[in-house]
């Protein structure tokens, strides 16, 4: 498999042209990490991220942004390091984790932990 289809497998990018439509109007729990390919944390993440957006698929989407591209979707987010992922379920943010968490197990920790403790009645 090719860098370019390991990279697009699992895992959609998001512009500001299709965000509000797939992440702020999404339903269910979605996934939305803030990248760089110039940076080398993504850079380790993304084989693992892709990993877990596979294990996941079923219960959580997962979508990319990257903040070379995409800086007012950052700033919108008030994104201050890469990479960043920010929870969203029914279109609300419930939370954020910067830095890599370097581990399959971190992550999907990570993301299934947020969205189990989410109180749907409130989001």
């Amino acid at each position: 498999m090719s860098r370019e289809t390991l990279a697009t497998a699992h895992i959609a990018t998001v512009t500001s042209d299709t965000f509000e439509g797939l992440v702020g109007a999404g339903e269910g729990p979605i996934v939305v990490e803030f990248m760089s390919y110039g940076c080398t944390h993504c850079r380790t993440l993304e084989p693992i991220l892709q990993y877990v957006a596979g294990e996941l698929a079923s219960s959580t989407r997962i979508f990319r942004v990257n903040v070379a591209l995409d800086g007012d979707l950052a700033n919108q987010y008030d994104i201050q390091a890469t990479p960043t992922l920010l929870m969203f379920l029914n279109g609300q943010e419930l939370a954020r984790f910067e830095g890599p968490h370097p581990t399959v197990a971190n992550i999907t920790a990570t993301i299934t932990e947020c969205f189990a403790s989410a109180d749907p009645v409130h989001h």
